[in-house]
């Protein structure tokens, strides 16, 4: 059995050490066929993966999941050492010039009054370090971003440049007014005109959702909660009573549907 070397105490150390020596000739097969491009589903998957264990409370599994997201910063760190790109001590460089560069309070002589400054201030110092500017207001969103997140985004930037309503009057309009065009298009017959004025549909729907200040991606993760709860709790009085949920109509279904919904 090989053994990792001790590189001197540090876990992040041995973290580093371990991964390098799983992409050694003598390594892990798996491992050493890993490119940045297969480890991208991974990356996204263990985020996803942390975002659950913080929402559960549970705080043993939390950290476990951190370190399986940290992993992946090692990972692509040490595929990026071995192809010349850059190196884990350069991650870690970067982001630690970037944190103090961007908290003048901080590390310098700038005063701030609130955490409302310190976030334009943020942006201001963010904008700065950029190379030429942006083409467009709206440029920079993460394209592998979720479609209610990105769009969320692309609709903050539009409105800090003055695209934006004046009233959620106005944009509850907007939304009534795309429920309207679905339904003209769904009388029409043409289904790539239903998709796309169901995708405006949502696009209004989650500017309402940022018009009021909330999370168009937490509040659909609520719902979507929320559904599976009441469905289940369906399916379990139904098994209760020894039936099958496709042996119910619709109306039943909905009345139980009601009964849960009542009882929370």
């Amino acid at each position: 059995m090989v053994q990792a070397k001790d590189p001197g105490g540090k876990p992040i150390d041995r973290l580093r050490e371990v991964m390098r020596m799983l992409r050694a000739e003598n390594g892990c097969p798996w491992d050493r066929e890993q490119t940045l491009q297969t480890l991208k589903p991974f990356l996204l998957e263990e985020c996803y993966e942390a975002m659950d264990a913080l929402e559960s409370g549970d705080r043993a599994r939390l950290c476990d999941e951190l370190g399986d997201v940290l992993l992946q910063v090692v990972f692509q760190a040490q595929v990026a050492s071995e192809e010349g790109s850059f190196t884990f001590d350069d991650v870690a460089t970067a982001i630690s010039d970037k944190l103090v560069r961007r908290h003048p309070h901080v590390f310098g002589e700038v005063q701030v009054s609130d955490s409302a400054e310190v976030i334009r201030n943020w942006e201001a110092i963010k904008k700065g370090e950029k190379g030429p500017p942006r083409k467009s207001a709206v440029d920079g969103v993460p394209r592998s971003a979720p479609a209610l997140h990105k769009a969320q985004q692309i609709q903050k930037r539009a409105a800090r440049v003055g695209f934006d309503w004046d009233t959620v009057h106005q944009v509850m309009a907007k939304v009534e007014e795309e429920v309207g065009e679905v339904r003209e298009a769904m009388a029409g017959g043409d289904p790539k005109k239903v998709k796309e004025e169901i995708g405006d549909l949502l696009f209004a729907a989650v500017n309402l959702s940022r018009f009021l200040g909330h999370s168009a991606e937490e509040a659909l993760e609520d719902t979507v909660r929320k559904f599976t709860r009441r469905f289940q709790g369906i399916e379990e009085r139904l098994h209760a009573q020894g039936r099958k949920m496709t042996e119910c109509k619709l109306a039943e279904l909905d009345a139980i549907w009601n009964e849960i919904k009542a009882a929370e």
